[in-house]
């Protein structure tokens, strides 16, 4: 088949069928995860992006605005690095294609260019071996193959071809991705993108499946329907001179559960579930002024998260849209600044909120929220500028976005983990501007050490070490440093690795597939290793991690 002409109908189904093709095979894309997590999504994060991108397709009269269409649905629904960059691959081509009624091969090919030009200039340091590297060769051999010929069909093939042959290259210029056997992932969904758009031009017909969902399935953390102990959930902050973390803590720590205290010499953020609030607060205010105090009734909330958790999640299998998921804390009160902030996990919400972020949204690995869900939150926060804390290294760029999409002054605070972002908000101040609180933020997690306590998901041989599926594994900022199979060895030889002579407090806090008598003994195992420093250890709640841990 010959095509020489792309009309807005065959735009479409250009679009539409990169979608549907690579919506097909996207768990081929999370498969190709460097390390071999059970968090794999760079597959998930591009189909859904593409769903978004080509939601608003129906009909249009000229390819133009089918390209407009196409940037700005990516642009709101763009999840994960990957789905950023695939976002501003298709800004740059509907840039590309301006005004024009109809495309010739040329005018394709220069569309895809320009997609890959605004691409690198949108990434502050471009690294090659990524999806950038395969949309390069993809559109450097489509603008060659057009000076030959106006067959849109066989420039794409020919560009397909090269995209492939870049593709099985990208080993060769990122040595993680040759360490763990794979190529890239974004690279790989890129050519399934330009595969299946290739197909539908042709008559090939290329549905998407009817059970893929326009938002990431993220599943609600059961909620504990056990007795409340400890009633009243009584958090403050605490201001004066000389105050010491491990006094308080001691002070504290037979009043209730749930013991939160951090800050330093002079502030201190305590969080506590008591039944005495009161005696809590007269301790604490012989020791200095007390601020933002805040006491609420667990059992009126719990019973209220019970209606709440019946109404969306009949069954444990039942997923839930990441936009219903966010967490408000706000007041009503416009201040000069606020926080969103990306968390998973019951307990960690509590924590986030308890340190005083405005709106969370339920979400992390493998659930990582589009720019949109970002701005639905930010635009909730009552105040004039507002903080992201991203949480996760995958988040990072999709804030990038919807800070420029957002009409409210945003800055991102680039936390790559829940316990940077923990340490941000202790810098937190609501009265000072974005920009302010985005220094002081970032010096308060530039110390903290983040471990992570996983499984893996297939057989890898990653950093010297033969994995094995199932194997648990330690992470220590990123990076593999433990495996074995017994859950308590494992946590110790990765705080073996991660520990210093300098650091004070380990925290741990336990993933919902773990019960807290669980969590107990653990704490006791590496209190008796680690014997001079503070151990805590908390309820988080997260999926698929046994336990996230902050060394500092």
């Amino acid at each position: 088949m010959k095509l020489t002409e792309i009309t807005a109908a065959s735009l479409e189904q250009f679009f539409i069928g990169g979608c549907g093709f690579l919506a097909l095979n996207k768990e081929i894309v999370d498969a190709l995860n460097v390390f071999p997590v059970p968090d794999g999504d760079t597959g998930t994060n591009m189909s859904l992006t593409m769903n978004s991108a080509v939601k608003g397709l129906k009909d249009l009269d000229s390819p133009a605005k089918v390209a407009q269409e196409v940037s700005k649905g990516a642009l709101m629904g763009a999840r994960g690095n990957s789905g950023v960059i695939l976002s501003q691959l298709f800004r740059g081509f509907a840039q590309g294609v301006g005004e024009r009624k109809t495309l010739k091969g040329a005018d394709f090919a220069y569309a895809l260019y320009k997609g890959v030009e605004l691409a690198y200039k949108s990434v502050m340091k471009p690294v090659e071996g990524t999806i950038l590297t395969v949309s390069k060769a993809v559109a450097g051999a489509a603008l060659k193959k057009s000076k030959q010929t106006d067959d849109v069909v066989e420039i794409l093939t020919h560009a397909l071809e090269q995209g492939q042959i870049a593709l099985n290259n990208t080993p060769n210029l990122l040595p993680v991705l040759k360490q763990a056997g794979v190529v890239d992932a974004g690279g790989k969904g890129f050519l399934l993108i330009i595969e299946g758009g290739l197909k539908a031009v042709q008559g090939e017909p290329i549905k998407v499946p009817e059970a893929a969902p326009d938002k990431p399935a993220v599943k609600t953390a059961e909620i504990e329907t056990a007795e409340i102990l400890f009633q009243y959930c009584t958090e403050f902050i605490l201001k004066g001179a000389g105050l010491s973390i491990e006094e308080i803590r001691g002070e504290l720590q037979d009043k209730g559960d749930s013991l939160l205290v951090v800050g330093t010499e002079n502030l201190v953020k305590v969080h506590i579930h008591t039944n005495h609030p009161g005696k809590v607060l007269e301790y604490a205010v012989s020791k200095g002024s007390l601020h933002d105090i805040k006491i609420d009734n667990m059992k009126e909330q719990h019973r209220e998260n019970l209606q709440f958790t019946e109404s969306v999640n009949t069954d444990n299998n039942t997923d839930t849209d990441i936009s219903h998921n966010a967490v408000n804390n706000n007041t009503g009160e416009e201040n000069q600044c606020g926080v969103v902030a990306v968390v998973a996990g019951e307990g960690l919400v509590q924590i986030f909120k308890s340190l005083g972020v405005t709106n969370i949204i339920n979400g992390g690995q493998t659930m990582n929220p589009s720019a949109e869900d970002l701005l639905t939150a930010i635009n909730k926060v009552p105040a004039k500028e507002i903080v992201i804390l991203p949480n996760n290294r995958n988040i990072i760029l999709t804030a990038e976005q919807a800070k420029s999409l957002s009409e409210k002054p945003v800055t991102v605070v680039k936390t790559k983990s829940f316990a940077q972002g923990l340490a941000a908000m202790l810098a937190f101040d609501q009265e000072e501007g974005a920009e302010n609180n985005r220094e002081e933020m970032t010096k308060a997690f530039a110390h903290v050490k983040t471990g992570e306590v996983t499984f893996a998901v297939r057989d890898s041989s990653f950093n010297g070490f033969t994995i094995k599926q199932n194997d648990i594994m330690g992470l220590a900022d990123g990076s593999i440093e433990a495996i074995g199979q017994d859950l308590h060895q494992v946590v110790l030889d990765l705080l073996d690795k991660m520990v210093e002579p300098e650091h004070e407090l380990i925290t741990m806090f336990y993933g919902h597939n773990l019960t807290e008598d669980q969590a107990n003994i653990m704490q006791e195992k590496v209190a008796q290793r680690f014997s001079d420093m503070e151990v805590e250890v908390h309820f988080g709640g997260q999926p698929l991690y046994y336990y996230l841990i902050s060394v500092e």
